[in-house]
């Protein structure tokens, strides 16, 4: 427990977002608890908080005490823990037979970290503000015209609003922040492959545009025509110039010259895969993508050694879907990118998605490296995804 201790000590500070400890050794008691850092009548200190079936319970601990309980819960109670700072990641597991392994990985020096929330008793606060007015959110039905929130359509007005959070985290790739203020050098240009009904492409549009103030261009592009008469409709009437819709194909797109961010959100099977080399050969600066009927590695995915699962068509289908994201995700990696893999909320079904988002690394190259890693797994699997193969000479 001693690496344990040492990388706990750096972690509780005023830099930490969060720890989770889970997966309890036994069904008894507490299932899962979360520590965050607080500020109380000045003071530093750490809130643990406990969830025990359907009750939670709220404590707060000066450090040292918090990091002796934290200690005891992967001594006796727990097997996993997982940190997050504005500096580093922590994992940690606890085997069967007590051996603790620490894993640490140092955020990228040129992500973008905010400081933690530390407000004891914090309210939620959106970007889109409660009682404020936004036309497309009146139109969809998710507001009154006095800019209340329609209680129906509340869960609606939250995803948009996580959303915009997702982007808010990525602004400053973006753009060029001086003494906190957030500019632009030059137009942003965004392209929002298969936009479809655009709720998110208006909002995204609404909060750069309007709330930010920033110079951008958007660009929708979806292949059903009756929606992109519509969204064009609708960007005329709110005045919004820079918001343009057009009917056509992924793959076959040729409209972009200087890309900031590409956005493809339910783009169907290889679809997905296109829209992210379009953006990885325009070098741009944020992809933000949340794919959705992967059906490609379905069908070729052989392996004995999984095939109890894989039998299985619906747990064949879910691996192969997040088989093809992981590879995504890497793939971008070895492009240039910062990757994460988050969990977004979808507008229709709400069902939670994957979200892959997407930060250039600062002054690095279009091709860094090829992973043996996923060449070993893809071949050890008997799959080559689109996107390896749109990517293969480049990161050769």
């Amino acid at each position: 427990m001693e690496e344990l201790k040492e990388q706990l000590s750096a972690f509780l500070s005023d830099r930490l977002y969060q720890i989770i400890i889970s997966n309890p050794r036994k069904k008894e008691g507490a299932f899962k608890i979360k520590i965050r850092p607080v500020m109380v009548k000045g003071a530093l200190r750490f809130q643990e908080t406990i969830s025990k079936g359907t009750q939670v319970f709220h404590e707060n601990h000066e450090r040292e005490e918090m990091l002796l309980k934290i200690l005891s819960y992967m001594e006796t109670d727990f097997k996993q823990l997982e940190g997050e700072s504005m500096d580093a990641r922590l994992n940690v597991l606890v085997s069967k037979k007590g051996k603790v392994m620490v894993k640490r990985r140092e955020n990228s020096k040129s992500a973008v970290m905010k400081a933690p929330d530390m407000s004891h008793n914090r309210s939620k606060k959106y970007i889109l503000e409660e009682g404020k007015t936004v036309p497309f959110l009146v139109d969809l039905g998710i507001q009154t015209k006095e800019g209340r929130t329609v209680h129906a359509k509340y869960d609606k007005y939250r995803q948009i609003n996580r959303y915009l959070e997702f982007v808010e985290d990525i602004l400053p790739a973006l753009c060029v922040e001086t003494s906190g203020e957030i500019s632009t050098e030059k137009k942003i240009h965004i392209i929002d492959f298969g936009c479809g009904k655009s709720y998110l492409t208006f909002a995204l549009y609404y909060y750069l545009h309007e709330l930010k103030g920033l110079d951008i261009c958007i660009t929708g592009l979806d292949l059903k025509g009756d929606v992109i008469a519509k969204c064009s409709e609708l960007a005329v009437k709110y005045g919004y110039e820079d918001l343009h819709f057009y009917q056509g194909d992924i793959s076959t797109f040729e409209g972009g010259e200087q890309v900031d961010m590409v956005i493809t959100l339910h783009a169907c099977d290889t679809a997905t895969d296109y829209a992210l080399k379009k953006a990885v050969d325009w070098q741009a600066k944020v992809i933000f993508t949340v794919p959705c009927c992967q059906h490609e590695v379905n069908k070729q995915i052989e392996s004995p050694v999984l095939e109890p699962i894989l039998k299985y068509g619906l747990l064949k289908e879910r691996i192969a879907a997040l088989l093809t994201d992981g590879i995504r995700a890497n793939l971008l990696e070895e492009a240039g990118y910062d990757t994460q893999v988050l969990e977004f909320i979808d507008m229709e079904h709400t069902p939670k998605n994957i979200l892959i988002r997407a930060v250039k690394r600062a002054g690095e190259a279009k091709n860094v490296k090829k992973d043996t890693q996923i060449e070993n797994l893809t071949e050890a699997l008997h799959i080559e995804t689109t996107l390896q193969k749109l990517l293969g000479t480049d990161l050769c």
